[in-house]
């Protein structure tokens, strides 16, 4: 990072300080972690001695352990991308209007733990729904570690409510699917045969000017062997949305071989954003009868619907990996 050109190549260099703070990220703690277990040494020493340091041992050693543990965390995020930003889409399911409506909240409940983190956001594309909502959306979440904690998230997420949109004020239960793939530079070796990926060009929707409206900037791709179609009209030009949709096609096939070397090693684990309807999401939100947040896999739950949709995921982010950690763990004859 001292080189004089560093910065000649922009998207190298911001791998390279990404890389950076990823790293710090774990070894700064670990070195705050030891030095203060060598501390804690001379506090027990103490304590054989003076019994009314008793209290400062104990709240020291209550630290430590909760800074050990979101280490062992951070272990975890030791996949082949797990450093990189992430590409999240989400895309509205059944349930209607309701489904629109709840995929444009999903969308915003990522952006705002995304700002609570100090992740970068950038919005890569956005179908909004002329009703309510959107159809689909696509964001890139850029900082230390972020594929890592959101890939998790990928899958089928339901909420039950009585529907703003229903004169009667039923309850309502709606899907959308989350779908979430790693950033990955042109260092990371992709192959796709140019002849299998179909161009579409469209008119974009939504903010941008009288120019993006008049003119075919908005850019579809789709990989016809596997059905992955990538997607953006966040830019002006054509040129810029073209690179853009084919940085997401990349990513979402590079996820694929991701998601097929797991299930090599652990057949058992099933997460397939394709799954539709009841019975396949991963996660359940309510707001009737009653608010609260209930992942389906790790059965982790938090009683605050307002609280998770501000941005308040964590919780179930770190849950996941240690759930993922148990689903990996070899079976031991007991």
């Amino acid at each position: 990072m001292a080189a004089t050109d560093f910065w000649n190549n922009q998207e190298k260099a911001q791998a390279t300080v990404g890389q950076l703070k990823g790293l710090r990220l774990v070894v700064v703690p670990l070195k705050e972690s030891i030095a203060a277990a060598d501390d804690l040494d001379g506090l027990i020493e103490i304590l054989e001695e003076d019994e009314s340091a008793r209290g400062e041992v104990e709240a020291e050693v209550s630290r430590l352990e909760k800074q050990v543990e979101e280490l062992e965390l951070k272990a975890m995020l030791n996949g082949r991308h797990d450093s990189a930003g992430a590409l999240l889409s989400v895309h509205a399911r059944d349930g209607g209007i309701d489904a629109n409506d709840w995929a444009a909240m999903l969308l915003e409940m990522y952006i705002h733990w995304a700002g609570q983190n100090e992740y970068a956001v950038e919005l890569m594309d956005r179908q909004d729904n002329e009703e309510a909502g959107i159809t689909q959306a696509t964001i890139a979440v850029r900082g230390p570690m972020a594929y890592g904690y959101l890939k998790g998230e990928e899958g089928i997420h339901r909420l039950v409510r009585i529907s703003p949109f229903n004169a009667e004020g039923k309850r309502q239960t709606s899907f959308a699917a989350v779908d979430v793939s790693p950033e990955i530079n042109d260092s990371v070796d992709v192959e796709i045969d140019e002849n299998d990926v179909r161009e579409d060009t469209y008119r974009a929707s939504g903010a941008g000017g009288q120019h993006v409206n008049k003119t075919d900037s908005a850019v579809r791709l789709t990989h016809m062997p596997t059905g992955v179609v990538a997607q953006c009209q966040s830019e002006r030009s054509q040129h810029k949305n073209r690179a853009h949709a084919w940085k997401m096609l990349r990513a979402r096939l590079a996820r694929i071989e991701e998601e097929r070397r797991e299930e090599e090693q652990l057949a058992k684990y099933k997460n397939k954003v394709r799954q539709k309807g009841f019975g396949s999401q991963i996660r359940n939100y309510f707001l009737h009868p009653d608010q609260r947040v209930k992942d389906a896999r790790t059965e982790y739950l938090q009683n605050s619907f307002h609280a998770v949709m501000g941005g308040d995921i964590q919780g179930f982010l770190d849950a996941f990996l240690r759930w993922r950690m148990a689903q990996n763990a070899p079976d031991v004859e007991k």
